[in-house]
């Protein structure tokens, strides 16, 4: 199929060298998109049908065999030899089962060992003589070691995952799910599906991926390449909302970043940027050739006071004004005897009088100045944020000492989210088709704000578990996320299934649930590894050289090591690390087989996983956050990173619920 691309001549049907460079562009992603994935098969599995999928099941047509694989594979004829598992007749890939075989005699799964076929395993679903059970090739694909970024789940895709993935681009999706029930997978395996059902509209309108940091997004990014998929971007909420010559340059205490993130603040941004519009006190007066035009001062106000009442953007309404001025001036000349038209309309709305009367009226506004105001003047804050905020709030959000400039100031990651706000609302935003944002539980209501601008007039899923909010901020209720994104009508799903994280390990991270997220469902975990978690204390003078110790023991197993431990102890690790030999990555870092080790901060360690995790002093990781509830979450998501074994050693008490 590749070579068959790489053989188009162009040359006769092309009219000019523009066609031709679009074409030859289009061709080049072609061939990139049929690419060779070394150690990826083509297909992994196989669907024979009772009868032929459409067929009128009462003549007694005979039966179809299809294989399943990550793309449409044809033949030098075009006839097709792999069907892509989004194609509808490979649903009951997925969703068949005993109890609804769904007009399936066999379903084979095939197992692979460096792209070489190595097992296949069938299961006779339309045959009530052969009893359900579990696939060993499917939980040995869901155990496999984990060595480079993260991969397709797309022969392992589980029923409850399935519907996820399949839902409709019409409606968003919330997702919360706890460690190891696939959520991530599912949120990008349901991207590929929308594009494949839906690809014109969203080649058309774009779909975005956003991570909480850059080591998540560099962990996940060959996930939909695989799919053949090359055209999602990915960014995080930092990169959604930077502005070409701002810097984060800042940091805000807890306190004061949680104001900043409020949704309130957007009621005081709105008002700020309205307040730049006055009323119009003197009469206008334009000039056409010998005549003179005078639109009264009350009936300007009216035309301001529509343009206010209507509600529409500030950059939008100032844009009208001049045009609706200029209306007023025409109803004048028509009542004159005149005739005039279009053309004398949009002389009359550049006219330097009228364009005087606009800039005072309803001057320009700038969104990164109208922030550093509001953040520097208390006179302007308080005018604006009387009855919602307190006055309390309000000295939190004002700089101790001003900055002079746009240039000059120290902006944090919130300023520029609130900057992203009076943008919006000088101008709309670019929405886009589908957005799929991951461990949106971080999020603070301003920054779901930001990313629900991007797709006011598409969709989204949303990822994350509730329990795993780190920040001081973090969401409370998905139905308050939800709202503040603009998707109130969005569906809530609930995984709950554990594929990932070994029974025993999630059954001890689980211990913190009742002090971090009350009421949330623990993840019950469908893998059973006895010793897979080990819980060691040493002494203080021990731990460190115990630690690597550790470490050696778990490389000594195939797959991936992390290290994780609390952000101030990483440089002593890293030192002792250095001084044993044990070479280690940073998080983001591609593992190769040679370079295993991953050490993580433990700020970091969302979203990522390891074969084998080496947890150093749970009491630090715990410590180092502003409150005992963030910290034990901080400590939950270190906890549930291993998919194959955990080792805790602490010196200092664990935790009360992990003693």
């Amino acid at each position: 199929m590749r070579e068959d691309v790489e053989a188009l001549d162009i040359r006769d049907v092309t009219a000019n060298w523009v066609n031709a460079v679009v074409l030859q562009a289009q061709i080049d992603e072609r061939i990139k998109a049929l690419a060779d994935l070394a150690h990826t098969p083509l297909f992994f599995g196989r669907l024979d049908y009772l009868h032929a999928p459409g067929a009128d099941l009462a003549e007694g047509a005979g039966g179809e065999q299809f294989y399943i694989g990550r793309r449409h594979v044809h033949d030098a004829d075009g006839d097709p030899m792999v069907i892509d598992w989004r194609a509808p007749v490979s649903q009951p890939f997925y969703r068949a089962s005993k109890a609804d075989p769904q007009d399936i005699a066999l379903r084979r799964r095939f197992g692979y060992t460096s792209g070489e076929i190595t097992a296949y395993e069938d299961e006779h679903l339309s045959d009530p003589a052969e009893a359900a059970g579990v696939s060993k090739l499917l939980q040995q694909e869901i155990e496999r070691p984990r060595v480079g970024p993260m991969r397709d789940i797309v022969a392992t895709i589980q029923p409850e995952q399935d519907e996820i993935v399949r839902s409709g681009l019409s409606g968003s999706v919330c997702v919360q799910g706890g460690p190891g029930t696939g959520k991530t997978a599912v949120g990008l395996h349901r991207v590929a599906y929308l594009l494949y059902a839906h690809r014109e509209r969203l080649a058309r309108t774009g779909t975005l991926v956003i991570g909480p940091n850059r080591s998540f997004l560099h962990y996940i990014e060959q996930v939909l390449p695989a799919l053949g998929e090359l055209e999602v971007q990915q960014a995080t909420v930092d990169d959604l909302v930077a502005r070409e010559g701002l810097e984060v340059r800042g940091s805000d205490p807890a306190e004061t970043a949680v104001v900043k993130g409020d949704a309130r603040m957007a009621e005081v941004l709105r008002r700020a940027v309205r307040s730049h519009v006055t009323a119009p006190v003197e009469p206008l007066m334009v000039v056409r050739g010998s005549r003179r035009w005078r639109v009264p001062a009350y009936e300007l106000e009216e035309i301001v006071t529509e343009l206010q009442n209507r509600d529409i953007r500030y950059g939008a309404a100032r844009e009208a004004l001049p045009r609706r001025i200029a209306h007023a001036v025409l109803v004048r000349m028509e009542q004159a005897g005149e005739a005039p038209d279009d053309r004398v309309q949009d002389a009359v709305a550049r006219n330097a009088a009228v364009k005087a009367a606009v800039k005072a009226v309803w001057p320009l506004v700038e969104p990164a100045k109208l922030v550093l105001r509001l953040l520097s003047d208390p006179e302007f804050l308080a005018e604006h944020a009387e009855g919602v905020l307190t006055e309390e709030e309000q000295k939190l959000l004002l700089w101790p000492k001003p900055f002079r400039s746009v240039r000059s100031a120290k902006w944090s990651a919130a300023d520029l989210v609130l900057i992203d706000e009076a943008a919006d609302l000088v101008e709309r935003t670019h929405s886009l088709g589908h957005v799929v944002v991951d461990e949106a539980q971080d999020l603070s209501p301003m920054q779901y704000r930001a990313v629900g601008r991007r797709c006011t007039t598409g969709s989204a899923t949303v990822l994350g578990d509730l329990a795993q909010g780190t920040t001081p901020w973090a969401t409370r209720s998905w139905e308050e996320a939800l709202g503040h994104l603009g998707k109130p009508e969005a569906v809530l799903e609930e995984l709950t299934a554990g594929f990932r994280v070994p029974r025993e390990v999630i059954a001890y991270a689980s211990r913190l649930l009742p002090a971090i997220a009350p009421g949330l469902t623990a993840v019950s975990s469908v893998r059973e590894t006895p010793g897979s978690l080990t819980v060691t204390e040493s002494a203080p003078d021990d731990l460190v050289p115990d630690v690597i110790a550790a470490c050696r023991s778990s490389l000594a197993h195939e797959g991936s090591t992390g290290l994780i431990a609390a952000d101030a102890r990483i440089p002593a690790l890293a030192a002792a690390l250095t001084a044993a030999g044990l070479p280690y990555l940073s998080p983001g870092e591609e593992t190769t087989a040679e370079s295993r080790l991953t050490l993580v901060p433990a700020s970091l360690a969302k979203g990522l996983e390891y074969d084998y995790v080496v947890l150093d002093e749970p009491a630090a990781i715990v410590s180092a956050e502003p409150d005992d509830r963030t910290g034990l979450r901080r400590l939950y998501v270190s906890l549930t990173r291993a998919v194959s074994g955990l080792t805790v050693l602490h010196a200092a008490p664990l935790p009360a619920a992990l003693r």
